[in-house]
């Protein structure tokens, strides 16, 4: 199970293959893999955003994001799990979110992947701060599934 916070922009698509290029020895036990990514849109709340300053809480945010992880394996049996987390400054069409899972049947794999994504949106320690035409906002809560 990894979880990775990164400050530059990534492709969630080369991440997700060199993770499996790590996992080469595993790869006959796991039956499916759910990958979820999120991408910045360029409009929220009936404006257009032209970027996003994520912040996090160093250490905290890792250990939040390990224990959503963790509920999801004892949950589901995950086999392996990557979750990869943008903070900083994000432009419209940057990937903010990578999430992974890997277990023996689709139907886990889709309730876990789904899990921690909803558990990360709304427990994870983040705050956003959009810019704007008429200048920042706090983002106050996170847009339904």
């Amino acid at each position: 199970m990894t979880v990775i916070l990164c400050q530059s922009s990534f492709s969630p698509y080369a991440e997700l293959e060199a993770y499996q290029q790590l996992m080469a020895d595993d790869v006959k036990r796991y039956g499916a893999t759910t990958i979820f990514v999120g991408t910045m849109r360029d409009l929220n709340l009936g404006d257009e955003v032209t970027h996003m300053n994520l912040e996090h809480y160093p250490g905290m945010t890792e250990r939040q994001l390990g224990q959503i992880v963790s509920e999801a394996q004892a949950r589901w049996d995950l086999l392996d799990a990557l979750v990869i987390h943008r903070v900083g400054e994000i432009t419209p069409g940057e990937s903010i979110v990578l999430v992974a899972v890997w277990t023996l049947h689709r139907g886990a794999a889709f309730e876990a992947c789904r899990h921690i994504i909803e558990a990360l949106k709304h427990t994870a320690p983040f705050w956003k701060k959009e810019t704007i035409k008429d200048g920042e906002r706090w983002v106050e809560s996170n847009t339904e599934g």
